[in-house]
């Protein structure tokens, strides 16, 4: 079992000296780091410890914002490495996955992050619901208007072809057919 440091900096500015020594201070035997946004989900020195990490390791940071910014990217990350036997330390805010309480806790965050997310499908929904109830509809603007349509049906009529028909009106042969058939 080894303690397997991570620490990242958003710009190559800044140091990351205050987490390195945190992280020598927690035992950690190897420190990955990177120089990059946390938002950015493809960080090299994560990606090598989150490899690196084995069963009974501890992935340690020093604080929750350096190793995701979103919550749902830091929950998918940390359920990722429990489910390979994997626990999870933050310094800062004293979580530690290999405990019951700290399970506890990440668990909450999981639980309020997936809230989060259902509140924001219930307003938008809502949202949408309003809009539709005062006659608007999303979405772009139909193509081919109704003028458009009766000219290539009566092109139609005369024999050419959907796509002659579209290249006459200026559309597109699909949004044509789509017109057509919808």
């Amino acid at each position: 079992m080894a303690n397997v440091g991570y620490a990242r900096v958003s710009t190559v500015d800044q140091d990351p000296a205050l987490q390195l020594d945190a992280l020598a201070a927690a035992g950690c035997v190897k420190i990955f780091e990177d120089r990059a946004s946390g938002a950015r989900a493809d960080r090299a020195g994560l990606r090598s410890a989150l490899d690196y990490v084995r069963n009974g390791d501890v992935l340690i940071v020093w604080k929750l914002d350096r190793l995701g910014r979103s919550l749902p990217h830091l929950i998918e990350t940390v359920t990722s490495l429990a489910t390979r036997g994997v626990g999870f330390r933050s310094i800062t805010e004293a979580i530690d996955t290999t405990t019951p309480g700290g399970r506890l806790v990440f668990h909450l965050f999981g639980a309020l992050g997936q809230f989060e997310r259902d509140l924001i499908q219930e307003r938008t929904r809502a949202g949408l619901a309003a809009a539709a109830a005062r006659g608007r509809k999303g979405g772009r603007k139909p193509v081919v208007t109704g003028e458009k349509l009766e000219r290539a049906r009566a092109i139609i009529a005369k024999g050419l072809t959907v796509r002659e028909a579209a290249t006459r009106l200026k559309a597109g042969k699909t949004a044509l057919y789509a017109a057509l058939h919808g």
